[in-house]
């Protein structure tokens, strides 16, 4: 590359990049599963709904800010959301994640009840903790590459290696 070149030095920036990017997408995970283990916790100790309602109210309470900081901040996307580009397909990962841990929480907590409230609270997070991990890797490189794919971020405009083009 030529020192006119406006993408040179990017594959040593690019990284730096990416991994402050992965760094605030891990932020952002401690936060929503924090959000969630909280409601989860709390609904399965009381009793209030069965595990796997619980799993599900948790994981809706938890997707809204993972969303919301996800596209902000780890992204940088502002302005209108779009609801057919950016929330159905993000909701559509979530709710996935969802099915499966539902059905590890559900699976899990009735193993536990002749443990008691906390043994069956700590088995159902740790059900949950464990499908949301699997996915999670997954989930980076989906919103990455698919649904915020060609944004910019920190500023830089990411190129499309694909038609060698940069993307706006």
């Amino acid at each position: 590359m030529n020192a006119a070149s406006p993408t040179e030095g990017r594959s040593a920036g690019g990284a730096v990049g990416h991994l402050r990017k992965s760094a605030r997408y891990a932020t952002v995970s401690v936060v929503s599963t924090t959000v969630s283990l909280s409601i989860l916790g709390t609904l399965i100790a009381t009793s209030l709904v069965t595990a796997g309602w619980a799993n599900v109210i948790a994981t809706a309470a938890g997707t809204v800010p993972s969303f919301e900081l996800n596209r902000r901040w780890v992204w940088r996307r502002t302005g209108r959301r779009s609801f057919a580009a950016e929330v159905v397909p993000f909701c559509a990962l979530s709710f996935l994640g969802l099915a499966l841990s539902t059905f590890a929480v559900s699976f899990g907590a009735a193993r536990a009840a002749s443990l008691g409230t906390a043994a069956r609270t700590l088995v159902a997070q740790a059900a949950n903790v464990g499908t949301f991990a699997t996915l999670w890797a997954a989930q980076y490189l989906i919103l990455d590459r698919v649904l915020f794919a060609g944004r910019v971020s920190l500023g830089v405009t990411r190129r499309d290696p694909a038609v060698g083009a940069r993307a706006a």
